[in-house]
Parts: structure tokens; sequence; C-alpha cells
């Protein structure tokens, strides 16, 4: 069983979410907020395995709740919802510990998918919409880069692999580009999240822009 809080200052939308999932075996919904601050209370009660958390809400926002449920509950997901496919906040988001993010109009059935996939430890990563936000705004001068020396701690193997990561690969796909097993893979992978003290595939894709490892030019 999947648990779930749903985090929107539109009841509407809460409320669609929720006749979503009541109606769908393997998930609960143990509890809806409408704004970040009841967001992360409910987190701290029902430890639930993902919160939906709506970027713009008002008084404490999604981004400042999820920097808040990352830090403190690491068993807990966040799953990012937006307007809009670029958007700096969502970018913030992902840089705080949210484990991805969706369109708040995305087909009930990819809502589906992308709730099991982070409830799963993955991270929902979507080419085409995610690596475009992160190019947008991973190389703005405000945003402060990691020490690009942190990278020093990989291999010139992991290094590889941290490139595909970024580059939206699946462990298999990457174990296919460097003909090696899946089951390698994802000890790349694993040693490239715990040296680099990252959550999930999302945040190993935002310090791989961040430090310049991979950059828009160079693809």
């Amino acid at each position: 069983m999947i648990r779930v809080v749903l985090a929107d200052d539109q009841a509407l939308v809460r409320a669609g979410f929720r006749l979503l999932l009541d109606t769908e075996d393997g998930f609960e919904v143990v509890g809806e907020a409408g704004d970040g601050a009841e967001a992360v209370r409910l987190a701290r009660e029902h430890r639930p395995d993902v919160v939906v958390m709506d970027v713009r809400m008002p008084g404490v926002d999604g981004l400042v709740a999820t920097r808040r449920v990352c830090a403190e509950l690491p068993g807990v997901r966040v799953l990012v919802l937006t307007t809009f496919d670029v958007d700096e906040y969502v970018f913030e988001a992902l840089r705080a510990g949210a484990s991805g993010f969706l369109l708040k109009d995305t087909d009930p059935v990819e809502l589906l998918r992308a709730l099991r996939v982070v409830a799963g430890g993955d991270a929902l990563l979507a080419p085409s919409v995610t690596r475009r936000l992160i190019e947008e705004f991973a190389n703005r001068p405000e945003h402060r880069r990691p020490d690009p020396r942190a990278l020093r701690e990989l291999t010139a193997r992991e290094r590889e692999v941290l490139t595909l990561v970024a580059a939206g690969m699946s462990n298999d796909e990457i174990a296919g580009h460097l003909v090696i097993s899946p089951a390698t893979a994802r000890t790349h992978v694993s040693r490239v999240m715990t040296k680099l003290a990252a959550r999930d595939r999302a945040q190993l894709v935002v310090l791989a822009y961040e430090s310049g490892l991979v950059s828009p030019r160079r693809g």
C-alpha cells in the first residue's frame, strides 16, 4: 500500500486526486493539506511514502515545505506539481530533495505510475522536461554551484555513469551503453549517490549540471 499526502491550495484539485487514488488498488490518501505548513505537519504525523506537493501555495510554499520534509524525513518522498514545465521553483524543489515533478494536466495513468516510481525509491526523470528545466536554470550565475572538487571522489567510470544518469538513462540503459551487467550499473549509481550525498537520481542530475560535468552545450 502506497500512503500519500496531497498538498494543494485548490480543494478541487485535491478532491480530483483523492478520487483517483481512492478508486485505485494499492493507494491510500492519509492526509490533505492546503498549504506547505500543513503538508509538513501531516508528513511528520503520518510518515507517508509520498507527498504530492504543489509548488505555489500561500504562506509556506511548496519549495520551503519540500526542503523541510526532505531534510527531516528521509524516508518520505516528494513529488512536486506545477502548472508550467519550466519553473524555477520546480528546479529549486529538485535541489531541495524532491524526487521529481509532474505537470498538473498529467494524464491520471501517468500520475499513478509516477507515484509508484517515486514510492519505490527511484526518481521521476522525464528527460524531455526535467533536463530542459535544469539546463535553463543550472548555469545561471545566481545559483550557488557545488565545489567541483567533490567530483574528485569519483572514479573515471563513476563520472561516466553520472554523465549517463544526467542524460536520463535508466540503469538498464547505462548497462547496455557501457556493456556491463545491470547489477554492476546499479552498484555504480549507488556508489555515486553515496559519494555525492545525493538523495536520489534527481539530485544526481542537478549535481551533474551544477558541477559543470554536464552542460547544455555539450549535452
